[in-house]
């Protein structure tokens, strides 16, 4: 049996033993954490230290709980440092925030260098940021804002291959136009897109044509189309600035002016026509009329032919008329007609053409 004494020193010794391990566990893991981070972020918090992009490395360890891309954080600040770019608003918090909204991080550094490298451009972080954010390509409109952009009006692949227009004297002209644009920075974001520019660019080709005197005038004076236009300011509201406005292509198409006077006297002649025909209709429903009231003419001599036989036979059984003046009468008949057909005869000898005609 071991005495109380010697049981009570041991047990102070056991718990202070037991402390120096927890502790050491306690050491090692914080080691061991350290160790992860530093190999993890050691890299790129050199680099950021190297190249004075001012990223710290609890910075860096933040940007891992918030899911945000650290390698592609911190190589775009160091783009945006080597640069130049001196924009108080682009910051790591500002890059993140982008980061965590969908952005493209990258591209907006790129599209801030180059209109930066341009001289001519001015665009801030914000502005490069709501462009990303619209779903725009920042930096293709950088690069079209500094080497312009040429758009066939009417489009390749288009139902019609040119714009068709009509001058005074009727001619029609087959336009083909190349405009040459340059993006419009700061009315990009709800700016109207090419599709626009084609459509009024379009619309200002068949204006200027309509109102010249004659095909003639465009065709010596093709630049008389691209004036006009400019003229016209058709690039408002939209995301592009015309630069110019060149008539590829131009040909002589049909004789409108021609062919819609032809449709014009086409559908008059057809009115007369339906004019002369209601005429004709009219003139032999009259002709049936006037026939109808012959044939009721007659009717009505016959009638009254067939009236004198009663009359005559009334007249002799009164009295008032006797059998030689019934012969009297019937022999001044006989003269009268054979006097007519006598007549007759003898005009027709002094006139034979007539009679032949006849």
């Amino acid at each position: 049996m071991l005495p109380m004494s010697h049981l009570l020193a041991q047990k102070p010794l056991e718990t202070s033993a037991i402390a120096g391990l927890v502790l050491a566990v306690f050491v090692f893991g914080v080691l061991l954490i350290f160790f992860f981070v530093f190999a993890r972020y050691f890299g790129l918090w050199i680099q950021s230290k190297l190249t004075q992009a001012d990223i710290g490395l609890w910075s860096l360890v933040g940007m891992t709980f918030r899911k945000v891309n650290t390698r592609t954080i911190v190589r775009s600040k160091i783009m945006a440092t080597q640069a130049g770019l001196s924009d108080p608003e682009l910051t790591s918090e500002a890059l993140e925030a982008h980061y965590l909204a969908g952005g493209n991080v990258p591209q907006v550094i790129r599209a801030l260098i180059a209109a930066k490298k341009a001289k001519t451009i001015m665009l801030s972080f914000r502005e490069a940021a709501a462009i990303d954010l619209a779903g725009r390509d920042v930096l293709e409109a950088v690069k079209t804002s500094v080497y312009p952009k040429v758009i066939d009006c009417p489009p390749r692949g288009a139902a019609k291959p040119s714009l068709d227009a009509v001058a005074k004297d009727g001619i029609q002209l087959k336009v083909k136009a190349r405009v040459t644009v340059r993006a419009n920075l700061q009315q990009l974001i709800g700016g109207a897109t090419e599709e626009t520019i084609i459509a009024r660019v379009g619309e200002g080709i068949v204006s200027a044509i309509g109102s010249a005197e004659n095909h003639k005038a465009v065709l010596e004076n093709p630049d008389v189309i691209s004036k006009a236009v400019l003229a016209k300011r058709l690039d408002s509201q939209t995301a592009f600035e015309i630069v110019s406005i060149d008539i590829a292509d131009i040909d002589v198409g049909a004789n409108i002016g021609a062919r819609l006077q032809a449709d014009q006297a086409e559908a008059d002649t057809q009115v007369a026509r339906a004019r002369a025909e209601g005429k004709r209709a009219a003139a032999v429903a009259e002709e049936q009329e006037n026939q109808a009231k012959i044939q009721e003419s007659k009717a009505s001599v016959v009638l009254a032919q067939a009236d004198v036989p009663r009359a005559m036979a009334e007249a002799f059984r009164s009295g008032k008329l006797h059998i030689l003046d019934y012969y009297k009468l019937q022999n001044v008949s006989a003269d009268t007609e054979m006097r007519k057909s006598l007549a007759l005869t003898a005009s027709e000898q002094k006139n034979p053409q007539d009679s032949d005609k006849n």
